[in-house]
């Protein structure tokens, strides 16, 4: 290497060194930054809290500090660093590593020390200064000096003090939680939003907790009263039993032997079971086993019973605790806003005095607003609480029987929620396909407006409405349908909804507005009767549950249109609908379409004519209508299914007392054989089916209908009676000895019934409500009475069904007698005979049924077909028999 190319060489090295200073910066510094934001990145994560929903992570909270000022900015310090190529790394790799070697090798032939290298540090020293000036103009040929000075400076530069949280949300600084997110858009909100909700966790927290106290005294008298209930079973249980209850062959004549007659003796001497003569050691153990096998099983099978007839006093001192966590119960109906307040509780630890703001990343398709609506709830439900108890529930009295005579119903849910009345969850699900019922299961039910307890059935009904936002909700009469339609409206009211219309018969408006208002914060207005004016312009104005009348729809119509904000409509005794050309179903069906939701209620969505039941089906969805012709009863169910739920007393109220049906078949007095005749031959069909009641206490009916009043005050009960003619319930009122209220005629004015109905609730055993089937057994709730009268067969079996249910239903602690007045060779006899197929129609396609195949057609009857065949039946069999006795 001559001197020329020594200074060359010498050039190269000076730029190398320089290029290398600034490759080993521009190194250095995308480290640091990138090793700041990494790290910045892992204590956010680590700081953040995961909130749920539905057991599933809903949202990803992180509480942020002025100190991450700096983690914002070590953010965009890495979003800024100037990208890098695969030929940048290969620029920086070979300046840093490559480039000082080679200079490190031709070092001794640019000094003294070339005078002294061997040859091969000589050829070293040449190859290293080829690779330098090789290197050296293809740096300079790919511009890399400027590209050094490229990957030195940020790309946008910014004043770090302009940054603030909201750059997190910034796609382009690829915060690693925000950026690979699956949810919808993060927000950053102030920390005013969470101020006192450490507060108001805590008070619900307190209050939980004390309620929590009078719940399991409450259950821990509960398991009393069923431990006492297996007890008393087990005393009257034979010690043969046990041998039923084993495979081992039990010899159990030395317990008899011994005086232990029941199984409880068994478990009374236990210990001492070895030492009877005759028993051995092992088969002591196997008896014993045995007796605990059959205590087991049931205890069980053994639900808690309150037996009204029975007042012992563990079930007296359970009705008294249920009252007390009744009374102590400010949460109720507020489950919704409870899963909330727990959902939210990882706050409590996560937000510091040194939060500034959260970071809300959704991590499902729920937005940030969600979570903060969760923290407006907890603050507003805290402040409904408003504390603990600090002086303890109020007290019901001296005799806890009172009160629950008074509201069974509401006894009943509360032992339902503490599992002590099962309901079979397939049933509570009625006829639907599993898609929709894990759709329902997932629907929260907010309880913020609602003071009532639900049973489990009926909160899924409500969430079912919820879901599927049109749909018939026909639960056989007696189940709470009004409750479950309330419960939807308030959940609704919680989510900033604010107009609701129910229409009703007129005989349910009172009860209407008294169930809106006992079980709910929600404001009923009663748009019906001489105040209707004012009372639709304050709904109008204020909002809340408007109650009307199919009839008042008509003077109301024109308003009702110019409303544009008709949250939900719940029509009651949907069936009033089912004739598709009537102007109340007109007008019903317009409001129905308008509404955003609809509620039909119905226990008889099929009453003559399964076309019936598809017009209402209509209504709600018109996608969903079928031709029922040729349609079997499971396809038809199926098919609209998603909009129909149905289930049955016997399916859910496991606790309703037993119903007895009593067919009284009576001959007909001589005095009502000439009335009867005479209607025969005259081909009066109404005539002929009260003619037996004409002669009022001298005709059959009318003497065993007194007997039935006498012994049913003798047994301290109540007696509803029910006739479709009028005529007939005037000889009742006259006939019946005591205390008769009614008659209770569609002419009466529907605040008077609920009026008569509340004064024949209070009175003394053995009153009787004397009322028009059609009158009084649509609406009305008389679980006072158990027993109830029904002086002839009528035409539709739903309409007796209906009149039955007004007695049998949720809350009725009595078993109910259903005596039907019937006569020998008569007209009563002729209409039970042709019924018989709508009752089965019934059962075949609005009810849940395994039967697969009938014909609608072969059983629809229209009731002029069924006068007509009725009256040429029976002049028939009078001819003949006449024929006979001539």
């Amino acid at each position: 290497m001559n001197k020329t190319e020594r200074e060359q060489v010498r050039r190269l090295v000076a730029d190398f060194t320089q290029w290398g200073q600034q490759a080993a910066y521009v190194q250095g510094w995308h480290r640091a930054v990138q090793d700041a934001a990494s790290s910045s990145e892992r204590d956010l994560r680590s700081r953040s809290v995961d909130i749920t929903r539905a057991g599933q992570a809903a949202w990803r909270v992180i509480p942020l500090e002025m100190r991450d000022a700096d983690v914002v900015r070590y953010l965009w310090e890495r979003a800024t660093l100037p990208a890098t190529t695969a030929d940048d790394h290969a620029l920086l790799r070979l300046l840093i590593e490559d480039v000082p070697r080679a200079i490190a090798d031709v070092g001794p032939s640019l000094s003294l020390r070339r005078f002294f290298a061997g040859s091969a540090k000589k050829q070293s020293a040449d190859a290293a200064g080829e690779f330098l000036r090789h290197q050296h103009a293809a740096i300079i040929g790919g511009g890399g000096p400027r590209r050094l000075e490229q990957l030195g400076v940020v790309t946008a530069p910014v004043d770090p003090a302009r940054l603030g949280f909201e750059a997190l949300l910034d796609p382009d600084l690829l915060f690693d939680l925000v950026s690979r997110r699956t949810g919808s858009e993060p927000e950053v909100v102030d920390r005013t939003v969470v101020e006192g909700l450490s507060e108001a966790l805590a008070v619900i927290d307190k209050v939980v907790a004390s309620e929590a106290l009078y719940r399991s005294a409450a259950r821990d008298a509960g398991e009393k009263v069923r431990r006492a209930e297996v007890q008393r079973i087990l005393r009257e249980m034979p010690v043969e039993a046990l041998k039923t209850a084993t495979r081992d062959r039990l010899r159990v004549g030395a317990l008899s032997q011994a005086g232990i007659r029941t199984v409880q003796e068994v478990l009374n001497q236990r210990w001492s079971l070895q030492m009877l003569p005759g028993v051995g050691e092992t088969s002591a153990w196997r008896m014993l086993g045995a007796a605990q096998t059959l205590w087991q099983t049931t205890y069980d099978e053994m639900p808690v019973r309150i037996d009204i007839n029975s007042r012992l006093p563990e079930t007296t001192h359970l009705l008294r605790c249920l009252a007390d966590w009744d009374a102590s119960r400010q949460t109720r109906g507020a489950s919704g806003d409870l899963e909330r307040a727990a959902e939210l509780a990882p706050l409590r630890t996560a937000v510091r005095d040194e939060t500034s703001h959260l970071l809300v990343i959704p991590t499902r398709m729920l937005a940030a607003a969600g979570f903060l609506e969760s923290i407006q709830i907890v603050k507003r439900r805290a402040e409904l609480l408003g504390g603990s108890f600090a002086s303890g529930p109020n007290s019901v009295g001296a005799d806890p029987w009172d009160d629950f005579l008074a509201r069974p119903a509401d006894y009943f849910a509360m032992l339902s929620e503490l599992g002590f009345i099962t309901e079979d969850e397939n049933k509570v699900h009625g006829d639907l396909p599993e898609e929709i019922i894990k759709a329902v299961r997932d629907q929260a039910l907010s309880g913020e407006h609602l003071t009532a307890s639900l049973r489990g059935y009926q909160s899924f009904a409500a969430r079912f409405a919820l879901v599927q936002r049109k749909v018939i909700i026909g639960d056989e009469m007696g189940l709470g349908k009004t409750v479950e339609a309330i419960a939807v409206l308030a959940h609704l009211r919680s989510r900033g909804e604010a107009h609701f219309l129910v229409v009703c018969p007129a005989a349910v408006v009172t009860n209407w507005v008294r169930e809106v208002s006992s079980k709910s914060k929600l404001r009923a207005h009663r748009v019906h009767g001489p105040d209707r004016d004012r009372a639709a312009r304050t709904w109008v104005r204020d909002g809340g549950v408007a109650v009307t009348t199919y009839e008042t729809l008509a003077w109301w119509e024109p308003a009702l249109k110019e409303l544009r904000d008709l949250a939900c409509i719940v029509v009651d005794e949907a069936h009033y609908i089912k004739n598709p050309q009537a102007r109340r179903t007109i007008r019903t069906n317009q409001l129905i379409a308008r509404s955003e939701r609809a509620i039909l209620l119905t226990g008889t969505p099929l009453e003559n004519k399964v076309d019936e039941f598809r017009n209402l089906a209509s209504y709600v969805r018109s996608d969903l209508a079928v031709d029922a012709t040729e349609l079997s009863p499971r396809t038809f169910r199926r098919q609209i299914a998603p909009a129909y739920l149905r289930r049955n007393q016997e399916d859910v109220l496991t606790e309703l007392p037993e119903l007895i049906e009593i067919e009284e078949w009576l001959p007909m007095s001589s005095a009502d054989t000439a009335h009867y005749r005479a209607a025969v031959e005259r081909g009066n069909f109404m005539e002929m089916r009260q003619a037996a009641m004409l002669q009022g206490s001298k005709s059959e009916k009318g003497q065993r209908l007194i007997e039935i009043v006498r012994e049913a005050r003798e047994n301290e009960r109540r007696v509803i009676v029910f006739s479709y003619f009028r005529d007939v319930l005037s000889l009742v009122v006259r006939s019946l000895p005591g205390q008769v209220f009614g008659p209770l005629t569609g002419s009466v004015p529907a605040s008077k019934r609920q009026q008569i109905v509340d004064q024949f609730s209070s009175a003394k055993h053995g009153a009787v409500l004397v009322s028009q089937i059609m009158a009084g057994g649509v609406g009305l709730n008389i679980q006072s009475a158990s027993v109830v009268v029904i002086c002839e067969p009528q035409l539709k079996p739903t309409t007796e069904a209906q009149a039955i249910a007004r007695a049998h239903r949720m809350g009725q602690v009595q078993s109910v007698q259903v005596h039907r007045l019937l006569s020998e060779d008569s007209v009563d006899q002729r209409i039970i005979e042709l019924l018989a197929g709508k009752k089965q129609l019934f059962n075949d396609f609005a009810r849940v049924s395994d039967m697969a195949d009938s014909t609608p057609e072969a059983v629809d009857l229209s009731e002029a077909d069924l006068a007509r065949e009725v009256v040429a039946a029976e002049r028939r069999r009078l001819a003949e028999r006449a024929s006979v006795e001539t």
